[in-house]
């Protein structure tokens, strides 16, 4: 049975967000088919698919390897999650379904009830699941692939600290859902702003920048055009 490319994209992606391919790592079509028991086909689709998505470049006389983002790359991140949320929560005040409420409504039931028990575990997943029902609800399949993308690179790049009070930060997402709900678009962007501002301040750096590794390859360049 041919496993889909898509299938072991996620694979090497969750890997590398894992830290199983450290950065800057050669990612061998060869080595990489053996490990997920695949063709090569899948493999050398997939690592297109994850060049594209910067998780991957292709150096001249190396191949694919890990990316290496710099500091103010993984700065942006941030930057562009807290603008494209909000976007999002007022999309989705305006597009949202019943079934969407009903999902959203439910992770925050048991969010809160998480959160006075103090699972921190569970919340991480239970935030991870809100966020992502809550891009769905936006209506727009290219503004939740980008969002999508930006959690995973966030969580690539970055560990989270449990918020000081995870009540209060699940009282926040109640208030979204209530936002949303309304259908008050101007309400939900500025509490999911807000929201995610103090989400920010949580996030902290796996990986050190203060002495960049010296590279003996070549430049990055660009080898996923034509084949002849």
């Amino acid at each position: 049975m041919r496993i889909p490319a898509h299938s072991v994209c996620t694979a090497i992606r969750d890997d590398i967000v894992a830290g199983v391919h450290e950065r800057g790592s050669r990612l061998t079509e060869e080595v990489l088919a053996r490990r997920y028991g695949v063709s090569r086909v899948p493999v050398r689709e997939a690592l297109r698919t994850l060049e594209a998505e910067g998780f991957v470049v292709t150096r001249r006389h190396a191949g694919a390897c890990v990316a290496e983002p710099t500091e103010q790359e993984a700065a942006d991140l941030l930057e562009m999650r807290t603008l494209l949320e909000p976007l999002g929560a007022a999309r989705a005040a305006q597009r949202r379904t019943e079934a969407h409420l009903k999902v959203l409504r439910g992770l925050v039931r048991l969010g809160q009830e998480r959160a006075r028990r103090g699972g921190n575990e569970d919340l991480r997943s239970l935030g991870g699941w809100f966020h992502e029902t809550l891009a769905q609800a936006s209506g727009s399949a290219s503004l939740t692939s980008v969002l999508t993308q930006l959690r995973h690179k966030i969580a690539w790049m970055y560990t989270v600290e449990a918020p000081v009070s995870p009540v209060e930060s699940w009282t926040e997402h109640a208030a979204i859902v209530d936002a949303v709900a309304r259908g008050d678009a101007e309400r939900a962007r500025a509490l999911t702003t807000l929201h995610a501002e103090r989400a920010t301040g949580a996030h902290r750096l796996r990986f050190s920048f203060a002495v960049e590794r010296v590279r003996t390859s070549q430049p990055a360049v660009n080898m996923s055009g034509p084949r002849h």
